[in-house]
């Protein structure tokens, strides 16, 4: 029977295979990746650093993401663990990237069928669970996410609402025993921070695994084959043909990805044990040229950055941000198009604020601001490329 509002109205209730569905908006895994880095970085959390790496848990490989953020309590863990609750506000300035209420459930599904959050907050640790697996074996009919908070200074004491979350987080999850759960929870570094584990990853027809953790050790790569993932995450070359030295390293590398996410980095991010050194790009370019683009619907000027990328000429077009987050990476546009030289190792960065990103955050709304605004600024073919 369906449930009902306060008058007898029915509810709409969210079907477990939801989950799934949710998080095919990532076609490309980093791009899932980038929404839990996003919710790190935001300022109702406000992480100095956040750490990205590959662990074993029970002999099953899984990725682990935490941060020296805030923490949460019990009602924001259930807000992270729900459906479209996205409550940020500016901090001292700092506009927040999560709009949605939607990255951390379209992330975390993409990358594995389940995962587990712990978080310590001044007051209050706790520990949630979203589980495609937990929710296959009993049953489900609606998404159930279990809770159990602890009081910081009791530890052990789990209140009798929390009991049967407590008992299907240790029955569901690779952690079997409250010691474990505590030692995860301990595992937290900082005084507060949150912890996301996530297993069952995401495998391929050929592989356990869609990423390559042997390459590199200090990096999580996308395997080399070129598959069809890196075709959609590939930039758009034009008439030429898609070759490996026109792809991007940002591609298959979460290091190299990492680097770019952010055009003015507030946060440091690690990944296997290595901080990633962020990338300045304007700062990387020769023959810089400043230019305005000045849409009709905006009172002012929009600033453009281009040069030549000193780097490799092979990788160019335009960097468009939004709310200082990379959106879209070597967007090739006006001569870039074209079957000739020009514009050629030219790359320009924009901040689209005035622009709308899509669900996935890998590219913008196609709204006639978003047309004009790329018809406008192909200006590199004035930048001297030789």
């Amino acid at each position: 029977m369906a449930a009902q509002g306060d008058r007898g109205v029915p509810l709409s209730t969210l079907c477990p295979k939801y989950l799934h569905a949710n998080s095919t908006s990532h076609t490309w895994p980093f791009s899932a990746i980038a929404e839990l880095i996003d919710n790190a970085y935001d300022p109702d959390v406000n992480a100095k650093q956040f750490w990205i790496d590959k662990i074993v848990v029970k002999k099953q490989d899984c990725l682990s993401f935490m941060d020296n953020g805030y923490g949460l309590d019990k009602d924001k863990i259930h807000k992270m663990l729900s459906f479209g609750y996205s409550d940020k506000t500016p901090v001292k300035g700092v506009k927040p990237i999560g709009m949605y209420g939607n990255g951390f459930k379209s992330g975390s599904m993409r990358l594995g069928r389940d995962a587990i959050v712990f978080s310590k907050s001044k007051s209050v640790s706790c520990v949630g669970m979203l589980s495609q697996t937990y929710l296959e074996e009993i049953g489900a009919n609606q998404i159930i996410v279990p809770i159990v908070c602890f009081e910081r200074k009791e530890k052990k004491n789990v209140r009798e609402e929390h009991k049967a979350s407590l008992q299907d987080i240790l029955r569901y999850s690779p952690f079997n025993k409250p010691e474990e759960i505590q030692a995860e929870i301990d595992g937290i570094s900082s005084k507060t921070g949150t912890r996301i584990i996530i297993w069952n990853l995401r495998s391929t027809s050929s592989k356990p695994s869609e990423f390559d953790f042997e390459r590199d050790r200090y990096d999580i790569r996308i395997p080399s084959e070129f598959d069809e993932t890196m075709k959609d995450a590939a930039p758009k070359p034009g008439p030429s043909q898609v070759t490996k030295s026109n792809i991007p390293e940002s591609v298959s590398s979460l290091r190299a990805y990492c680097s770019i996410l952010y055009l003015k980095p507030r946060m440091q991010i690690i990944v296997r044990g290595q901080k990633v050194k962020s990338q300045l790009i304007a700062k990387t370019l020769a023959f810089v040229r400043k230019d305005h683009y000045k849409p009709t619907f905006l009172p002012k000027r929009i600033p453009i950055t281009f040069g030549y990328n000193t780097r490799s000429k092979d990788q160019y077009g335009i960097m468009l941000y939004h709310k200082n987050r990379l959106i879209k990476a070597y967007e090739r546009v006006g001569c870039q198009l074209k079957a000739n030289n020009k514009g050629v190792g030219v790359i320009g960065i924009i901040e689209c604020f005035f622009l709308e990103p899509t669900h996935n955050k890998q590219s913008f709304d196609e709204t006639d601001k978003y047309r004009k605004t790329m018809n406008s600024i192909p200006r590199s073919d004035r930048i001297k490329t030789g």
